[in-house]
């Protein structure tokens, strides 16, 4: 580990002396940022072995703690590096591979500091948007948002996820998108917005019919949908919209989802919290975000 950590210091070293000494047409940003590339590398490889040494260690008596990354932050040290490279990158006006430091940066940073993990993966996003690598752009910041659900951030998260739902929809990634919109939807519901996250359910369930591929996801999407209405408390829109959903998907009526939907429904309007319950109960197979939406409705 010293050793790699030595050697990171002296690639570092020589790519901050190529810097500040004189080159032709740029030669100078090639050579260092070949050296940065190198040191960030051994920085990498280093954080890597202390990682290995604290789990071999783990419970032996040995005191990990004096090895420990967070410690010795060779992570961080390889996280800086990357960002001094894509500056090189910059200066040559190769913004892909810019981009692609950032990205490496970030991946550095993500244990070590979430802070700096998203301001690394802003700087690659923009610059793929910059060269119209729009699918590279909705992967990163798809990634932001799940940093951010991470943080417990849900606004932060819904934005994230929204722009890389647009992008993946301009490049007809479907599948991807629906993705993210049903995580904006999902992160809607927590934050009690349930007119928002039921527009977006049934607006993903409306595209997913005419997706053979995607069809047959549509009970569940439409279930969802289903208890963002319930939430709200209003009977009457849930039994509206039923009726809608059953104009969508004229399968709909048969499944489990509509029975649960429709007799939630009908004990909420006799005000019978034990057949609420039992419904519940009896419907074996909730998802996260239905049982979160119980515990809202039953509140």
């Amino acid at each position: 580990m010293a050793d790699q950590t030595a050697m990171g210091n002296d690639f570092e070293k020589k790519a901050e002396k190529k810097l500040n000494g004189w080159g032709l047409f740029g030669s100078k940003y090639e050579d260092a940022a070949e050296l940065y590339d190198k040191a960030a590398n051994c920085f990498k490889l280093g954080k890597n072995l202390v990682t290995a040494l604290c789990s071999a260690t783990r419970g032996s008596g040995f005191n990990s703690s004096l090895v420990h990354p967070e410690n010795l932050n060779p992570g961080d040290r390889a996280g800086a590096i990357y960002i001094k490279l894509a500056n090189c990158h910059l200066k040559l006006e190769s913004k892909h591979e810019a981009a692609s430091a950032y990205v490496d940066a970030a991946n550095c940073y993500k244990k070590i500091s979430v802070q700096d993990a998203t301001w690394s993966l802003n700087q690659a996003v923009n610059l793929f948007l910059e060269i119209g690598r729009l699918n590279m752009a909705a992967r990163y910041c798809k990634e932001l948002g799940e940093l951010y659900e991470q943080e417990q951030d849900f606004e932060k998260a819904m934005d994230y996820f929204e722009r890389a739902a647009d992008l993946f929809e301009s490049e007809e990634v479907t599948t991807s998108a629906n993705q993210c919109k049903q995580k904006i939807a999902q992160f809607a519901a927590q934050l009690e917005q349930y007119p928002k996250a039921t527009e977006i359910f049934e607006a993903i369930a409306r595209k997913s019919m005419n997706n053979n591929l995607l069809k047959y996801s549509v009970k569940g999407i439409l279930l969802n949908a289903g208890i963002c209405q319930l939430c709200r408390g209003d009977v009457v829109a849930i039994t509206n919209s039923l009726e809608r959903y059953q104009e969508l998907d004229p399968t709909f009526s048969g499944t489990r989802e509509y029975k649960l939907l429709a007799d939630l429904a009908a004990s909420m309007e006799e005000e019978d919290v034990g057949k609420f319950t039992d419904v519940i109960k009896e419907y074996d197979s909730m998802t996260r975000l239905v049982y979160f939406l119980y515990v809202n409705c039953m509140s």
